[in-house]
């Protein structure tokens, strides 16, 4: 039986600092083939693995990323206490820079980078754009630029080769219009938004969808369509396909 690709969210989450080098290895060493991260600038403007809009979640310190340099990130515990406690207390934030030298290592990986929307508002279109992208061309042709922001990917689109992938929460905003002016070579868009029944059509689009802990809820929206299931639980999922 065929399955759904699966894409490690945020890299191996449910097991590890979302977000990090150490998540990420232990996708891939899970088998992953596809990865999910997210990218947001320091206050120094180095991009950075994190997700949320503070550090709160994760770090325990008030503020946002773009609060702090990189320097002073680096003295951050990532190690998202509230899942793991005092785990992985030595755990330290993932430059960009820092995770393209492993994707380097990883020829068989294709990698989803999420620009994230605060990052955008704090610095602008032009500058996220000038400090990502050089970082990514040594491993462009495993990469794909995701975003929120469907005017930063234009601007992708205008500026490079880069694929890029739109996403929403909504199934029906497949239909915006800048979201038709950039026809996305992929859409990732929230499962639990998904018509129930029916194919699923998105314009030529390759389809994904987030969040999934669940294979037989991901076999279902595979036969209607979804290529792409990301999921925090990578390993396990991997194993319960496996295991059919």
């Amino acid at each position: 039986m065929s399955h759904p690709q699966l894409v490690a969210h945020r890299g191996y989450a449910f097991r590890y600092p979302e977000n990090t080098l150490l998540a990420i290895q232990a996708a891939v060493e899970a088998g992953a083939k596809f990865i999910e991260f997210d990218v947001l600038l320091s206050s120094d403007r180095v991009p950075v693995l994190f997700h949320d809009r503070d550090c709160k979640r994760i770090c325990g310190i008030e503020g946002a990323v773009h609060d702090y340099t990189l320097a002073e990130l680096k003295t951050f515990s990532v190690a998202d206490r509230e899942n793991f406690g005092d785990q992985f207390v030595q755990n330290r934030i993932t430059s960009l820079a820092e995770l393209v030298n492993y994707i380097k290592t990883v020829p068989q990986l294709t990698v989803f980078v999420e620009l994230k929307r605060q990052a955008l508002e704090a610095f602008g279109i032009d500058t996220m754009l000038a400090e990502v992208l050089p970082l990514l061309a040594p491993i462009k042709k495993q990469t794909v630029i995701i975003s929120y922001s469907i005017e930063s990917l234009l601007s992708v689109q205008s500026n490079s080769d880069f694929p890029v992938g739109a996403v929403f929460d909504y199934w029906a905003e497949r239909e915006n219009d800048l979201i038709q002016k950039l026809k996305p070579d992929y859409m990732f868009t929230d499962i639990n938004d998904l018509p129930k029944a029916g194919k699923l059509e998105c314009n030529g689009s390759r389809l994904a969808v987030y969040e999934c802990v669940d294979p037989h809820w991901a076999d279902r929206v595979y036969q209607q369509g979804v290529e792409f299931v990301e999921t925090f639980q990578i390993s396990e999922m991997l194993a319960a396909f496996n295991h059919e």
